[in-house]
Formats: C-alpha cells, sequence, structure tokens
C-alpha cells in the first residue's frame, strides 16, 4: 500500500543544484516526484567456519614412538570448525512503508538520495560520487614446503621406512639442539648481529615444522563465511536460527545433521510506543524512530554473541512537518539507511 505525501513548499534553487543529478524522479499519473521506501529491519548472522582437512604424515604410526606424538591418526579426514558467530541490523524496503513525494507545478524535482533498493539517503544534500575504496589482493598463500628437502643422503638411501623414520627423528631432535643453542648462544658459529639470529632460528623452525609434519601430519584450512538472515516481526525465545556439523558444516536450522545454533530477541523497549492510535495523518517526510532489541546466539549453553542491535518494528515512525520546506530555505536532512532513522537536519538561508 503506498501513502501519497504532498509537499506544497519544497522548492530547490536551481542555479544551487542545476549540476547535481537528481537520484530518482517518477511521475504518478500527472503528478511528477519521487518514490522512496522506509527499510525495515532484518538480523544478518555471519558464520565464520573453516573447512579442515587433514593429511596424514609419512611416518604417522611411528609418531609416538619416535617423537612422542599421541594420538596421530594414519588415516585422511575431513572435517568443520566453527570460528566466530556475529550478528547485525541490515535494511531492507519495506514495501507496507512505500512513499511518493508529490511536487508542485513548474517547480524543480526534489533533490532526493536513494539507495539501490530505493530506500531514502538523504534530502536535498549532494549525491555521493566517491567510491569505496577497495584493498588491492594481497598474496599471503604460505610457500608449502617440502620436508624431502632437508633429508641427508644417508636418510634417503635407506630402503627401511622404520629406520628413515629413526633417522628423521633423530635430524628433528638434532635442529631443536642448535636453535636451543642459538638462543642461548652456545653455538658454535654465532651469529654477527640480531637480525641474522633471526634468519637463522627462521630457517630451523622451517625444517622442524616440515619434517616433524612426516609424523604429526597436515592440516589445511578454508576458511568459509555464511550469512543468515532473520526477520524479527517478534521477540524470539531460543529458536533455532541455523544447525552446525562437523562433518558437514551449516546446515538448515530443520536439518537434524547438525546442532542447534539458538537465536533470542527480547524488545528492550527503549521507545514508548502506543498500543494503537489509529492511522497517523501522513503529512511530510516520513522516517523510522527505531528501537533496540538485545540479541543473543547461543551452542547449549555457550554464549557465542550477545550485544543490542536497532529493530525498526519495535519502533515507531514520525513525519517532518511540510513547512520545513518553504521557498526561504533549504532544508538537508540525512537518514540512516539501514534503520530508516534521522541523522541529521540542516536549515539554510533564511
Amino acid at each position: 500500500m503506498k501513502k501519497l505525501i504532498i509537499l506544497t513548499g519544497i522548492v530547490l534553487s536551481t542555479s544551487a543544484y542545476a549540476q547535481t543529478e537528481v537520484t530518482a524522479g517518477v511521475t504518478r499519473g500527472k503528478d511528477y516526484g519521487v518514490t522512496y521506501a522506509l527499510p525495515k529491519t532484518e538480523i544478518e548472522i555471519e558464520v565464520k567456519a573453516n573447512k579442515v582437512t587433514y593429511t596424514p604424515g609419512e611416518f604417522s604410526k611411528y609418531a609416538d614412538r619416535y617423537l612422542r606424538l599421541t594420538n596421530v591418526s594414519a588415516d585422511p579426514k575431513e572435517y568443520w570448525e566453527l570460528v566466530s558467530v556475529k550478528a547485525k541490523s541490515v535494511g531492507v524496503p519495506d514495501s507496507e512503508q512505500t512513499y511518493f513525494v508529490k511536487m508542485k507545478d513548474k517547480t524543480v524535482a526534489p533533490l532526493m538520495e536513494l539507495t539501490e533498493d530505493g530506500i531514502v539517503k538523504s534530502i536535498n544534500m549532494p549525491v555521493s560520487t566517491a567510491k569505496p575504496t577497495t584493498k588491492q589482493p594481497t598474496d599471503q598463500t604460505k610457500r608449502k614446503v617440502n620436508p624431502r628437502d632437508f633429508l641427508t643422503e644417508e636418510i634417503l638411501m635407506t630402503n627401511s621406512t622404520a629406520k628413515m623414520a629413526e633417522l628423521v627423528a633423530k635430524e628433528v631432535y638434532n635442529i631443536r639442539e642448535s636453535k636451543n643453542a642459538l638462543v642461548r648462544g652456545q653455538a658454535d658459529n654465532m651469529p654477527k648481529d640480531g637480525e641474522q639470529l633471526k634468519i637463522m632460528l627462521q630457517n630451523l623452525d622451517e625444517q622442524d615444522n616440515a619434517m616433524t609434519e612426516m609424523f604429526s601430519g597436515t592440516l589445511d584450512k578454508e576458511a568459509k563465511t555464511f550469512n543468515i538472515r532473520i526477520t524479527p516481526n517478534q521477540e524470539m525465545d531460543n529458536e533455532v536460527a541455523f544447525r552446525f556439523s562437523k562433518k558437514l558444516g551449516i546446515v538448515a536450522n530443520n536439518d537434524l545433521a547438525g546442532e542447534p545454533i539458538y537465536i533470542s530477541l527480547k524488545n528492550l523497549k527503549t521507545l514508548n510506543v502506543p498500543l494503537e492510535e489509529g492511522k497517523k495523518k501522513i503529512e511530510g517526510i516520513a522516517y523510522n524512530v527505531p528501537g533496540k532489541a538485545r540479541v543473543t546466539l547461543k551452542e547449549g549453553t555457550t554464549t557465542l554473541f550477545s550485544d543490542e542491535l536497532p529493530v525498526t518494528q519495535f519502533g515507531t515512525r514520525e513525519f517532518l512537518a511540510p513547512e520545513l520546506f518553504n521557498k526561504k530555505s533549504t532544508v538537508k536532512i540525512q537518514f540512516n539507511p539501514i534503520t530508516g532513522g534521522l541523522v541529521k537536519v540542516d536549515r539554510e538561508g533564511e
């Protein structure tokens, strides 16, 4: 249902804004003006998880015997691990709160800036042209080290897997003794300065880790981000937001293969919203006065997220009087496109 707003007094200076693009202009029958929407709130849950792939080491069955590494599996496997769960408010157009601003004949169109979804962002303010800065992608791929590059000729010439594992383990212990000697300043060939010491220790660490992984195996983690939307039309108490499975990752809230992640949403009643006054008289520019809710996400008894978020459905709606828009001055208005609330109102000229 669309509401008709007639602003008889909005007049913009054609000289002041001659070069400024009108963000949106439409006609409704013979009327000329702008259609805009107010947002309603959806709670967006951002879930970060890792898909982990375990590859057993070449000497995994000798891990306990030679390096005292316990619980090392000789079988490859894949599983998921939950990293973080967060929530935020996002604004989406409310089809029940769509408005049309009609202009008087022979006046220029109102300078209104809307989002791509048609939600009002500002009135009588220059259209933002700055493009968001994008970070240049950086290659953070870690170089895969081949542990066999560090093996001696004696080790490589060994035909017995058990003997090779024993010799590699001895090499690991020798590397660790060398690191300890460097740190204590007891090495035969001490580095000349701190930078050289740092480089030597890094190289020894690289060799130690690579050869140890021949016993312990490797874990490759692939980071994934999932976004889940929930529309809070009323309070919620421990309702299933989604489910998480160590085998499958994020699954639907009705998929019993995963453990439930519960969401609770409590109206904080920061505003005294009248129960029912009948329909307000539609006159002026409509805007939201959002309420607040405490949003909590839990896995069992463990709280994963808890914070206060704005929720327009728990607030009210108000109107800016048409008298603000007269020929003697220009009123500049900025809205929050997520909540539809007022950010600031300025007046220029008298």
